[in-house]
């Protein structure tokens, strides 16, 4: 459910989110190209605003220059986007370093090769003597340095591993890269005939490749647990020694007297002093309704508040907040989570100590037999070549890039590395319903004239109410019209003036309607309604039937829209779930056998999301959702949604058929090697045979549909 609030107490914070590259918002809502003219056309016209730039992908938006965070706020409330400032300390976004290293050394290693594979041939079409020495020498002049550089991931993987004593895939592959290397200076400095130093950068090659798309799809994951800290409250407004001070909320006290401003969050778990409050919860609990507070009731951090500002005497602060203590709960799911084991490392640790095995033999053997040392090594560097693991490295990162593109395809993002694999495990799926199955729908009355929806809109833009906002959505083509002294009522609704022609917008009862629920009424023109309620969101009923899997919903929502869901689909549904309560259902399922799919939008759905064995949030999900999902939808129909769980077990399967293929040639080629019939350089080139037959396997994802 996404109600972060849009105006929360930004002046205050505004030195914290201001930074060299400006100011950080999230804007959950915006979703198209046309989305991100809209943002920067209508930022383009604010006072001190020099420049704008909205990331789709991350809906993210920076703004440089001198500007008024408030003024940037209201803007884009005005546009129709809902938007927070984000703290970027506590955000702590880092760049992909290890992705442009990897993507360095890939290219160092390829244009070696080729440099060396050019002097390669002409040894092998005949040069002898002086003319091969030197073209081996300058071949090792190239590839040395390259090796010890391009080989740096492998080389300091195995060393941690052996460092701890195991083995993992890392420690055959340096093993196979330094012997070929050493072999081949060895070779050149004796005035060998053969050098194999194409192999070793062959070799590199192709691995990298290998690491880098593996890298490339774990690089997608980011924190949840961050993006919630990044959403508290950073400074809040206190009354100390007889006056009002603004101060940081680490510094806050049990005890302190805290005023909380309309439309900012509470920054403290705490009671109510004032007689009456009007807060949006959903963020907390998934309710969709506005709550009405009274002197004495709990308020807790996070709520937002809809009304006019009042006191809230601080119970927990800082660690014990409910804020906090969500972020606890997601992070240690996260944690959990992240100890999934990945289908090829539980390979590595059978095929390691089998690789090792296998050259110890053939080297032993040789030596035995022959006497010949020289000899001996190169059938076992050929050995650890010709099983080195560059298809089985290649084996699920080729088939795993491949369906995640296909997925974008199809309009999903996904985010995790194992996600593809567990979603594959999938046989329980969980709906949150409020903004993931279903969406506030306004139905206006058909008598309104354009004028009266304009100001109906500038009424809607001033409140911070989840039905104003579905209203201010509802009008989003609709242009705002001047509406003078907006005031909001606690509890009831806005009410303001065109001229000298008062206008109300709010509960029926308020109005003089005889009507339950919104409406609005134009000076003393009978009241009209507006009619609300929960639509489903496009291809929900499709997706359903499609899944074929068993299917529940679990929601913060009340009974009643609860029930009314639940005869609508079919499914079951359980109300008035907090946070806990859904882990605590998800952890139940799981003991029960069942390997569960949470889908979800809110900051209540986090920790459920990062818990369970796979997990799906909406494109318009509240940012800290969408980090900690698996996947996310980029478009608003949940139609396809069948097709990720098709696409995960496709790559299960073609993963699988990697690894034979792999396990295929390795059948075929090690007796060979094992015999003496394969040098170190034909060794390199079945590897690379083999590997280019995985990626084309991978390929076939294409047709997965």
């Amino acid at each position: 459910m996404t109600s972060a609030c849009p105006a929360c107490d930004a002046a205050p914070i505004a030195g914290a989110i201001a930074t060299q590259e400006g100011m950080q918002f999230s804007l959950p809502t915006v979703h198209c190209a046309a989305c991100i003219g809209k943002i920067e056309r209508g930022l383009a016209s604010v006072i001190g605003v020099t420049a704008v730039r909205v990331n789709l992908s991350m809906k993210r938006l920076s703004v440089n220059g001198p500007a008024d965070p408030d003024i940037i706020l209201k803007t884009l409330s005005g546009l129709g986007y809902e938007a927070y400032p984000l703290d970027l300390e506590a955000l702590t976004k880092a760049r992909d370093d290890k992705g442009k290293a990897l993507l360095t050394r890939l290219a160092v290693a390829g244009f070696a090769m080729m440099n060396v594979m050019l002097l390669s041939v002409a040894v092998w079409s005949g040069a002898t003597n002086a003319t091969r020495d030197l073209f081996h020498l300058i071949s090792a002049m190239i590839a040395l340095p390259v090796v010890a550089y391009a080989g740096q991931p492998f080389f300091h993987n195995a060393l941690s591993a052996l460092r701890v004593g195991r083995l993992n895939m890392d420690v055959p592959i340096s093993l196979a890269i330094l012997l070929a290397a050493g072999m081949s200076l060895f070779e050149t400095l004796n005035g060998g005939a053969h050098a194999y130093f194409d192999a070793a950068l062959s070799l590199t090659f192709f691995l990298l490749i290998g690491r880098y798309m593996d890298h490339r799809t774990r690089s997608a994951a980011r924190s949840a647990a961050k993006e919630l800290t990044a959403l508290e409250v950073h400074t809040a407004d206190v009354e100390r020694a007889g006056s009002v001070q603004t101060v940081k909320v680490a510094d806050l006290r049990i005890g302190d007297t805290i005023r909380v401003p309309t439309g900012a969050r509470v920054p403290v778990d705490g009671r109510l002093l004032d007689t009456e409050a009007l807060t949006d919860r959903a963020i907390l609990t998934g309710e969709s309704a506005a709550v009405t507070l009274h002197a004495g009731d709990a308020v807790q951090a996070g709520e937002v508040n809809l009304s006019s500002p009042f006191r809230v005497t601080a119970l927990a602060v800082g660690e014990d907040s409910s804020l906090r203590q969500m972020a606890a709960l997601v992070e240690t799911a996260e944690n959990a989570r992240n100890s999934y084991t990945a289908l090829a490392d539980r390979a590595a640790q059978i095929y390691a100590p089998a690789v090792h095995l296998l050259a110890l033999i053939a080297f032993t053997g040789w030596f035995v037999t022959t006497g010949d040392i020289r000899h001996s090594l190169n059938i076992a560097i050929a050995v650890l070549i010709i099983t080195c693991p560059c298809a089985l490295g290649l084996a699920v990162p080729a088939v795993s890039t491949a369906a995640v593109g296909r997925l974008f395809f199809f309009g999903f993002l996904v985010k995790h590395a194992t996600a593809l694999e567990r979603l594959a495990d999938v046989d329980h799926v969980v709906f949150d319903k409020t903004g993931t199955l279903t969406m506030p729908a306004i139905t206006l009355p058909h008598s309104l004239s354009n004028t009266e929806l304009s100001v109906l809109k500038s009424l809607a833009v001033a409140s911070h109410h989840p039905m104003s906002k579905a209203l201010v959505a509802a009008l989003e083509d609709v242009e705002m019209a001047h509406v003078d002294d907006i005031q909001e009522i606690a509890g009831h609704g806005l009410r303001g003036r065109v001229g000298d022609t008062p206008v109300r917008l709010g509960h029926g009862a308020w109005l003089g309607a005889d009507f339950v629920g919104l409406g609005v009424r134009f000076a003393d023109n009978p009241p009209q309604q507006i009619e609300t309620l929960d639509a489903l969101r496009p291809g929900v009923r499709e997706a359903l039937n499609g899944l074929g899997l068993p299917c529940e919903v679990v929601t913060g929502d009340a009974d009643a829209p609860a029930r009314a869901l639940e005869q609508m689909l079919g499914i079951p549904v359980k109300a008035n779930a907090r946070p806990e309560d859904k882990l605590r259902i998800l952890q139940h399922l799981k003991e029960n056998g069942a390997h569960v799919l949470m889908i979800g939008d809110g900051l209540n759905d986090t920790a459920a999301l990062a818990a369970a064995h796979a997990s799906v949030a909406p494109a318009k999900a509240l940012e800290a959702s969408r980090s900690a999902s698996d996947v996310v939808v980029l478009k608003d129909s949940f139609a396809d949604l069948p097709v990720v769980l098709k696409i995960a077990r496709a790559t299960r399967r073609l993963s699988q058929q990697n690894f034979a293929i792999a396990a295929l040639y390795n059948f075929i080629a090690v007796p060979i090697a094992l015999a003496g019939f394969a040098t170190p350089l034909a060794a390199a080139l079945a590897m690379s045979v083999s590997s280019l037959t995985v990626l084309i396997n991978a390929q076939r994802m294409r047709y997965v549909k």
